[in-house]
């Protein structure tokens, strides 16, 4: 069964860039002023070259109207992998590509493998076609595939992945996926090029927490929607809040590495408070003082009778604040160096001597200072990729707890004369698969049909690049980055490995600045924005906009 709305979406005939009006009267443009015929890292550079000795190096490339292409009618054969966390809007990027593919060449093909990564080395798939596709355009998840977090980094599973991609007959592998997942996808890209394989790699720039983006990459996808989400949710709470008048209420949002999806949803809703964890972190920020800064706003709004608020948290916010950043490190450098030993530790007890045995004296005494619940919760499980799992710590919570203590200590010192009720919420695996907004459901589409334009083109270990995309899409250009070229060096699992650089909120960047500009007045007074639901029809200005963020960030062109 179906939804209306569901339904409906399916006609929903998702934008391209103009260039791609032109059918296959295409050229291949490589290089870029800044980068003409060949690229370095962001950091790093002679180990990534050394590690890197195929796929090093490449110009970025865009696509420009030009005479009749015929490379791009070859018939080809693709897989296609989502990979990491769901985001919306990751099946029009499959719907994309597979357009591209039958647009070049009716007898090209779609493989779907199943899962994830594992799903290559395992071989699980699925034939996509165009009966199968119908069936998910224009919706959220992940649900067509299915995704996965398995990395491929053993040499088996390279090889399994080549003896997958042999054995389908496949011309190139698409990943959809986060930093990590595109940095998977340029370790297999020099994978094969190392073996002699043809078989190209190209990444898409998928991650609702936004922390994939740079010079090339403008936003990731998904994280539109999900703001949009989140912030309909934010601003119904702060309607219930000021109607009630009576719960201050803490709201912890997705964003692990970076704060962009709690900066977006304050510049959104106007909240009381939003944490930013790069702020906290440059201003070497204590938890005591973290809650300092939201005590001070309570006392404020109760002198004025207004005992409730809304408090926007960074899920990561713990790994920024600088004595919990060091334990985490060391819990992380810990728990890699002596899996065997630590898995096998099943109480709190056992644990906590353990940690005694190798913390320093310094983390030791962080780790005792914290409820007991949340200690717990930082030795929770690693993700594959070795990070603790934010997700599953009660910041808010944490929070919430000193900042009752702090408030009834200053009630006791006759600082303090209101009330305090606190709610706490987490909003995050809501925002993951809904219905993409127009925005992410042109966005993905693009980048789904120019990564066809990348293999049809030879090229690989490059991601798919669409950009302008703060304006209308009848600005919006097309191309590729070379994978290599947004990486550095970074300690995971006790080891410096490769990774495409997280892109952090930049505290001299537009939308920071027009955050800090209200602050100071929404911490006091009640400036409540309310966005509503996302709109699917109606005029441009309501259904079309992009996030507020990517539009300070990169203005309109005109």
């Amino acid at each position: 069964m179906t939804s209306v709305l569901q339904t409906a979406r399916y006609q929903y005939q998702p934008k391209l860039p103009p260039v791609f009006g032109n059918g296959l009267n295409i050229r291949v443009k490589p290089g870029t002023e800044a980068a003409q015929s060949t690229t370095v890292c962001v950091a790093d550079r002679d180990a990534l070259g050394a590690l890197f000795k195929h796929t090093y190096g490449k110009p970025p490339v865009t696509f420009e109207p030009g005479e009749y292409n015929a490379a791009l009618a070859k018939p080809l054969v693709a897989g296609v992998i989502l990979s990491g966390g769901q985001a919306p809007g990751g099946h029009n990027v499959i719907a994309g590509l597979f357009d591209g593919l039958k647009k070049g060449n009716a007898a090209s093909r779609l493989i779907g493998f199943r899962g994830g990564p594992s799903g290559l080395i395992e071989d699980t798939y699925v034939e996509i076609t165009g009966a199968l596709m119908d069936e998910y355009r224009n919706t959220g998840g992940f649900d067509m595939i299915g995704s996965g977090r398995t990395k491929i980094e053993t040499d088996k599973q390279f090889a399994a992945s080549l003896e997958t991609a042999t054995k389908r007959g496949l011309d190139a592998v698409v990943i959809i996926g986060g930093d990590d997942s595109n940095t998977n996808a340029a370790l297999l890209a020099e994978y094969f090029a190392e073996k002699g394989s043809a078989v190209q790699v190209i990444g898409c720039p998928k991650t609702i927490d936004g922390d994939l983006k740079n010079e090339y990459i403008e936003a990731s996808f998904g994280f539109d929607t999900a703001c949009k989400t989140y912030s309909e949710l934010i601003g119904n709470i702060g309607r219930d809040a000021n109607s009630a008048k009576k719960y201050w209420h803490f709201i912890k949002l997705m964003g692990r590495s970076a704060s962009h999806i709690a900066l977006e949803c304050a510049l959104q809703t106007h909240p009381n408070i939003c944490l930013i964890s790069e702020e906290v972190a440059a201003k070497q920020m204590t938890l005591d003082a973290v809650v300092d800064q939201i005590a001070e706003s309570v006392v404020k709004r109760a002198e004025n009778g207004e005992n409730f608020g809304i408090a926007l948290i960074p899920e990561g916010l713990v790994e920024f604040i600088p004595e919990m950043k060091t334990l985490i490190a060391e819990l992380n450098d810990l728990m890699a160096a002596h899996e065997d030993e630590f898995s096998g530790l099943h109480s709190f007890g056992g644990q906590r001597a353990f940690l005694e045995k190798y913390l320093s004296r310094e983390s030791t005494a962080v780790f005792e200072s914290i409820p007991e619940e949340i200690a717990k919760q930082l030795l929770f499980d690693r993700d594959p990729h070795g990070n603790v799992q934010v997700s599953r710590i009660e910041t808010e919570k944490l929070i919430v707890e000193m900042l009752e203590k702090r408030l009834a200590k200053m009630k006791a010192e006759g600082l303090y004369k209101g009330k305090f009720s606190a709610l706490g919420h987490f909003f995050g695996y809501e925002g993951r698969c809904a219905f993409p907004s127009n925005f992410d459901a042109d966005y993905c589409y693009s980048l789904g049909y120019t990564a066809f334009m990348l293999i049809a083109s030879g090229l690989s270990d490059y991601i798919s690049s669409v950009r302008n995309i703060s304006g209308p899409a009848s600005a919006w250009t097309a191309g590729g980055v070379p994978l290599t070229m947004m990486m550095n060096m970074e300690q995971r699992h006790g080891k410096q490995r490769p990774v495409i650089r997280k892109a952090l909120v930049e505290l001299d960047g537009a939308p920071f600045k027009e955050f800090v500009s209200h602050r100071a007045e929404w911490a006091v007074k009640t400036r409540f924005v309310y966005p509503g639901s996302i709109q699917y029809y109606g005029p441009p200005e309501v259904c079309d906009q992009p996030t507020i963020t990517l539009k300070w960030e990169h203005p309109p062109v005109a």
